[in-house]
């Protein structure tokens, strides 16, 4: 009934070449990033009102059930994400799980549109975080799939626009329609783009799967993907004896990798069983995610990405109650607020460009030290008048660029990471469809744990110490991510140098 749309046999889907291109599939990602945002953040200027008038809060505790509501959303995500990683890396499709995170979208939407009560918010607030640990896992995932760490960065970049294009329109949106319109004419707008996405989604065709009938067509594959612009190291590690120690079990796959290279002539190589004992065997089948977890330059970026996202959710539990309390702004002053923070990300393409090319880690260090001095300068804001107004403004959008220039080199370097880790195993060592699902699965748990840290961070040391300690804070926290980040993003820092330094050596010593 629907070969027409999903092809069978020798008879390909209709469009079939536009529809399993690069171009249509990052804008579906695109696109489902969007939409997943946007159902997380078109409640933000109105939650604060609903509580008072649906959940009868009192106004006084508004403040802290934002930050409690927000703090379950991460708290979901953080559970969800390293399922969703383990489960798409083992599903046969993408297009699947990317579906079903779909409906647990559409559903959490109808629970927080109902919503009456604190239970109700709570359950609604839960399911959107499984639905995002859906999206951006499998979609993230899908994107390598389709581009290839060689062009990661790019892509990423449009990733960023769209959800920082989300991060505007959502609360600037939400606060005009619920001001004019009221509160279901607020979610009519959520449900709608969710019908739009399930028809992008139904659309895509995998490349992997366009190929049967597409011969031609070329498959990213990490084994084709690049080191780091900075770093192309092969690691050389001593053989080790029957017993395994901590360490071993993390360095194991470098050693399984200098025996397979060794044996690599062979016609047909040994199994696993001829060269490792029991309990290395036993090691080496662990899931993928245990191996990622035993680098630094892994650690570092997730580091990075959690304190990214407690930087920009902060802004969510404490700018529209900040403008409320501060200039007497209503519902749509909260939606405008977030404009100037979101005015860099325009720039998130060109950046993603940048990062393919040099690197991610000068651009990501930038962003942070950036963003710092103007997230503490944040505490001169205390008055209603225009020159405050502007200051607040200026400030946000510099911040705003700091963190731009953060993000999108951060998430292409979960990527960079994975594929680098990749050259040193050998073919198949991560599985039929590698490890990139459980790595964003990763960057989702730190993402998760920065939506949980930012709003208790910056809502309840608001409501507790006031505003200029909370900018303080910040202003902190920035500046000191930018340390491990400067280091490891990109491989360690001290490697290259004692690399470089190395190289004149070893060129006058052959000389």
């Amino acid at each position: 009934m629907f070969t027409w749309l999903f092809g069978s046999g020798d008879k390909p889907p209709i469009f079939l070449q536009f529809r399993s291109s690069k171009t249509f599939i990052i804008i579906v990602v695109a696109s489902a990033v969007f939409t997943d945002i946007f159902a997380y953040g078109i409640v933000v200027p109105v939650f604060p009102f609903a509580l008072t008038e649906r959940a009868d809060i009192h106004e006084d505790d508004v403040q802290t059930w934002v930050s409690i509501f927000l703090a379950v959303y991460g708290a979901a995500l953080l559970v969800a994400s390293p399922i969703c990683g383990w489960l798409a890396d083992r599903m046969q499709s993408r297009q699947a799980s990317f579906l079903l995170g779909l409906l647990a979208l559409g559903g959490s939407t109808a629970l927080l549109c109902a919503g009456s009560s604190i239970a109700m918010f709570a359950a609604g607030r839960v399911l959107q975080g499984v639905s995002a640990a859906v999206v951006w896992v499998t979609g993230l995932a899908l994107l390598v799939d389709t581009v290839g760490p060689d062009e990661i960065g790019s892509a990423m970049g449009y990733i960023g626009l769209s959800m920082s294009l989300a991060i505007l329109l959502a609360p600037l949106l939400g606060g005009v329609v619920f001001a004019e319109a009221g509160y279901y004419s607020v979610y009519a707008m959520a449900f709608g783009l969710i019908v739009l996405d399930l028809f992008l989604r139904f659309a895509m065709v995998e490349r992997k799967v366009a190929k049967k009938w597409l011969p031609d067509l070329v498959i990213a594959s990490s084994e084709k993907g690049m080191l780091s612009n900075e770093q192309q190291q092969h690691d050389k590690e001593p053989e080790s004896s029957g017993r395994v120690s901590h360490s071993d079990c993390v360095e194991l796959p470098e050693k399984f990798d200098s025996r397979h290279s060794s044996d690599h002539s062979d016609s047909s190589p040994a199994p696993i069983s001829s060269h490792l004992s029991l309990t290395q065997r036993v090691v080496a089948r662990l899931p993928p995610v245990v191996f990622l977890f035993g680098s630094r330059r892994i650690l570092a970026v997730l580091w990075a990405c959690t304190m990214q996202a407690s930087l920009l959710t902060s802004f969510d539990a404490t700018l529209p109650l900040f403008v409320k309390s501060t200039f007497g702004w209503d519902s749509i002053g909260a939606g405008l607020i977030f404009l100037p923070v979101v005015l860099a990300s325009f720039i998130g393409p060109v950046i993603g460009k940048l990062s393919d090319k040099y690197g991610p880690r000068w651009l990501a260090t930038s962003g942070f030290i950036l963003a710092c001095p103007f997230l503490i300068l944040l505490r001169l804001v205390n008055e209603n008048s225009i020159n405050h107004k502007v200051m607040l403004c200026a400030l946000l959008a510099l911040i705003g660029l700091g963190l731009t220039l953060a993000l999108t080199p951060i998430m292409a370097e979960i990527s960079y990471a994975v594929d680098a880790k990749a050259k040193r195993r050998p073919p198949g060592f991560f599985g039929k469809n590698g490890a990139y699902a459980q790595a964003y699965g990763l960057f989702n748990m730190a993402w998760a744990c920065g939506s949980m840290i930012g709003p208790l961070l910056g809502g309840l040391v608001n409501s507790s110490e006031g505003w200029p300690t909370a900018t303080l804070i910040l202003g902190c926290v920035s500046i000191f991510t930018a340390l491990p980040t400067v280091i490891w993003t990109g491989g360690s820092i001290f490697k290259l140098r004692r690399k470089q330094q190395q190289a004149p050596a070893d060129e006058s010593h052959l000389a």
